[in-house]
């Protein structure tokens, strides 16, 4: 497993520095073949994004409330943990971050979950672009959008 340092730039090919709170994404494998497509560009991901030294992610559930949960970074339960990766610095802090969370909130209800169109890593983008102005790297939700190339889903 490789940990990128907190000086290292993100895989991003812009970086935006907002503050000096690094906020990272973890990134989870979904299946043991992930050990071998990621080599090829492909796999199936979990992700989540720590920032003060918390873990948001995002699941499905059959209520209309938030599917956002927060936990402990590089230890979520059903996953197993790939790498971290910098995508950048923000200057919001802790309770800042949690309104982020609120404002969020709507647009990912765990009714709301969608593997094509509205998954983890969609709100991992989200979370980032608020809180950094950086981007995901688009590996992580590569087949995502594949998906919803041959897909009839909006």
């Amino acid at each position: 497993m490789y940990t990128l340092p907190e000086n290292a730039l993100p895989e991003n090919s812009s970086v935006v520095d907002r503050g000096n709170v690094p906020v990272y994404l973890n990134v989870y494998d979904l299946t043991p073949i992930n050990g071998y497509a990621y080599w090829f560009g492909l796999g199936v991901y979990h992700s989540g994004v720590e920032v003060h030294g918390i873990e948001y992610a995002f699941g499905a559930h059959e209520y209309p409330s938030t599917g956002i949960f927060e936990g402990e970074p590089k230890q979520c339960e059903g996953f197993t943990f790939r790498k971290s990766i910098l995508i950048g610095k923000t200057d919001l802090g802790p309770l800042e971050v949690r309104a982020t969370m609120d404002q969020l909130a709507d647009k990912y209800k765990g009714s709301s979950y969608n593997l094509i169109t509205n998954n983890c890593n969609h709100f991992c983008d989200d979370t980032c672009m608020k809180l950094t102005g950086n981007p995901i790297p688009s590996w992580v939700n590569r087949l995502a959008r594949i998906g919803k190339l041959f897909g009839n889903t909006p």
